[in-house]
């Protein structure tokens, strides 16, 4: 009987040994080739696609067009999956591959109507920018005929690759515009909500201009004197819920001229801020194309360097904030026609989703009044290729002219070029409509000009002070920002910080900018630190005054007091405004957009909380902190080592399936690396947010020049390129931008 049992164990373990051999051959034969030679009737010269150590591409080609072929070859080969995806969300076609989980986020995105809105722009589009998104596409699926075997990813989800067409291109770039300005208009419906349920001064108070204002003419929004309104009494004494935040979707990026750098060149920093995953949104790429060269990160999907430089500028972007939204409050008799969306799932049945749409957009029920949504995304001037063209621009001033004129989510462009000039000017889509409102304005208001982009931006061209600096709070000018609007501008606590530091050097080099970057002193929490050793003292033998004492002032990975100073305030603005969203959240709303405009108010409830009947300062703060102790010990436990904000935000890159499949987590997540940064500081990091990317450059110094990107190149798990750059950025170093020696090259001739 023993006998029997060790074989059928060594049985068993031989067939999982075979199992397990056959996965890693499927998997294996799943990988690209990245050498080899081929021929294309698809490109009009030759095209070869290299690779570096961090498998960076580089596409030599005769033309921007065929540089394009190279660059969706290479695209398809390392990142296919993560294209399919970020097309499906904004068409709202995720169920097809993932089923009935899938309808809720396929029926947010079907309310915008971005794949028919794609296809109009498509046939809209200059005929060189049509050739253009043509190439890109036969160069996505040449890759995919030339695969031996589907990806993984595939594999596991047991579904048909869908051919790309140029369209798709178009629902990428949509894609972004969602993750950018969703939450421009989240915002301005809570605003819209909170005025009509608690009157206009309530919404005036709560999202009145702070301190932390940092304008490049140093202009500022002058706070309104006003008496802190009144709650009515149904809504008071609500349960505590957390308001989760907004999430800051931006970046930093500043230029400082030549005067004040060691090399005598303007150079610019940008790192984006994103939600960050496996595989990281970005991809690095060199295209060489008639006598230009230009290196940077593009976005898998379409064919353009996003952030870079061609060696005669360089350029980074900050997501502008400016108002591109308006929700339309709708009379009773408006003209309202019925749509019918059909979204197929993955067992090949069809859900039919009902959306109402009018004369300014699609329409949304709210508290029993309809409204409309009026966005930049869903007219026609909200997309071209007009990005793409940054590569062969020399000059800054070139580059505002087509900042004028491209079809993108609006930006804060900051460039630089190697003749010494420096500037700001938006860049994207902005609707020429000039009465911009954080709340619903009437059919009456409505402006034909909406159907327009704005023609005239504000900008700034070499500053006096040879510094320029965004990071998604309000930049340009106080009157300019009554035309421009507030889109959800951060607090500005971080962008002041930049401006600070880069009044505080007369000399920088690359080292100095990237350590801006990196830059964790926590300005903006001292006096929430300094208000909760108050209220510790207090407290007889508080075991916690000690590490709130000795916090460091920075978001540091040992630091225990700053986890409980950033868990305080939270929990006091929670608890301050729990009547508020409490009453929001009876209508699926949140001040989550707006939580963290509520700074100011905060201050003044926390000076007369009788006004809300809140109780006793005292009182207030010490229930406010032992919510935030109870949070923090349901979430890591009772010991407090495990508090260090190392510990509680340690960025941790996940991939998706390994969230639905925990087991996978080692083999397709990034290593989990200590936290080192936050929201309010130039050093943005969460757990799974933060900087996608650090860029520095000066044109003519690109040997000089920095590229860190937190993940790898390869989607693919058995590729040496999957992982490869990552830990160089979480240790923070300075990664070059321009690629090193080639180790592949894939080789294609035109067909004859």
């Amino acid at each position: 009987m023993l006998m029997w049992i060790k074989r059928l164990a060594i049985a068993v373990i031989v067939l999982l040994l075979l199992v397990t051999a056959l996965l890693y051959a499927i998997l294996y034969l799943s990988l690209p080739s990245l050498d080899g030679r081929g021929q294309s009737q698809s490109i009009d010269k030759v095209v070869t696609i290299k690779r570096d150590a961090l498998g960076q591409a580089i596409v030599d080609a005769h033309s921007m067009a065929d540089a394009a072929y190279g660059l969706g070859f290479a695209h398809s080969q390392d990142r296919f999956f993560q294209m399919d995806l970020l097309r499906r969300n904004a068409a709202g076609e995720l169920s097809a591959l993932f089923g009935e989980a899938a309808l809720p986020l396929d029926k947010k995105m079907r309310f915008h109507q971005l794949r028919k809105r794609s296809k109009r722009i498509y046939a809209q589009l200059k005929p060189a920018q049509q050739q253009l998104l043509q190439r890109y596409s036969q160069g996505v699926n040449d890759a995919q005929q030339a695969q031996s075997l589907k990806t993984f990813e595939y594999l596991l989800v047991g579904a048909d690759i869908e051919p790309w067409q140029p369209v798709d291109s178009l629902l990428v770039i949509y894609s972004m515009y969602l993750d950018l300005q969703a939450g421009t208009f989240a915002r301005d419906m809570v605003l819209e909500r909170i005025e009509q349920q608690f009157g206009a001064p309530m919404r005036q108070f709560l999202t009145q201009p702070s301190s932390y204002q940092s304008a490049l003419d140093n202009s500022e929004l002058l706070a309104p004197e006003m008496t802190i309104p009144l709650l009515p009494a149904l809504a008071q004494h609500a349960q505590i819920r957390e308001i989760i935040p907004s999430l800051e979707v931006g970046s930093n990026n500043w230029a400082v001229s030549g005067e004040l750098t060691t090399s005598g060149q303007p150079m610019v920093a940008d790192d984006m801020h994103l939600g960050l995953a496996v595989p990281i949104i970005w991809y690095r790429a060199q295209l060489n194309f008639a006598d230009t060269q230009v290196t940077g990160v593009s976005l898998p999907g379409a064919p353009a360097i996003v952030v870079g430089s061609n060696n005669h500028i360089a350029w980074g972007f900050t997501n502008a904030y400016v108002d591109t939204s308006d929700w339309v409050r709708l009379s009773d008799d408006a003209d309202l026609v019925e749509v019918q969306e059909s979204i197929a799932l993955d067992d090949g049945s069809v859900h039919q989703y009902r959306l109402l749409m009018s004369d300014y957009g699609p329409v949304r029920e709210v508290g029993g009044q309809r409204y409309a949504l009026s966005w930049v995304g869903h007219y026609d001037y909200a997309l071209n290729l007009d990005l793409a063209e940054l590569a062969t621009t020399k000059t800054v001033t070139e580059a505002f002219q087509l900042a004028n004129t491209a079809g993108m989510p609006v930006q804060n462009l900051v460039v630089v070029d190697a003749q010494g000039q420096l500037g700001w000017q938006p860049m994207g889509a902005i609707a020429a409509r000039t009465q911009p409102s954080d709340t619903a304005i009437t059919e009456q208001q409505f402006e034909q000009a909406w159907f327009s982009n704005e023609p005239q931006r504000p900008r700034v061209m070499n500053p006096k002070q040879g510094r320029i600096w965004t990071a998604n709070a309000r930049v340009m000018s106080a009157q300019q920002h009554q035309r421009f609007g507030d889109g959800g501008y951060a607090l500005g606590a971080r962008q002041q910080q930049i401006r600070d530091r880069l009044a505080a050097r007369e000399q920088f080099g690359e080292q100095a900018f990237l350590d801006l970057q990196l830059d964790n002193e926590a300005r903006f929490l001292g006096k929430w630190q300094a208000l909760l050793v108050t209220t510790l003292q207090s407290e007889p033998n508080s075991p916690y005054l000690e590490a709130v004492r000795n916090w460091r002032g920075c978001a540091c990975t040992d630091s225990i007091g700053y986890t409980l100073v950033r868990y305080f305030r939270s929990a006091v603005m929670d608890t301050v405004f729990a009547d508020i969203e409490s009453a929001l959240a009876q209508e699926s709303l949140s001040l989550g957009p707006i939580k963290r405009n509520l700074e100011p108010a905060t201050w003044q409830l926390l000076a007369q909380p009788q006004r809300w009947q809140l109780g006793d300062k005292q009182s207030l703060l010490i229930r406010s902190f032992a919510l935030a102790t109870q949070r923090l010990r349901d979430k890591f436990g009772d010991d407090m080592q495990q508090w260090q904000w190392g510990k509680v935000n340690a960025l941790a890159l996940k991939h998706p399936f390994s969230k639905q499949i925990p087991l996978l987590s080692s083999w397709l997540d990034m290593p989990i690396t200590p936290g080192f940064g936050d929201s309010f500081m130039p050093a943005v990091q969460r757990p799974e947010f933060g900087a996608s990317q650090r860029f520095i450059a000066q044109p003519g110094r690109l040997k000089h020049a920095i590229l860190a990107i937190p993940g790898g190149q390869s989607a693919h798990p058995l590729s040496s390129f999957y992982r490869a750059g990552y830990l160089q950025f979480a240790e923070h170093q300075a990664t070059s931008l321009l690629p090193g020696e080639p180790l592949h090259r894939i080789e294609f001739r035109a067909a004859d």
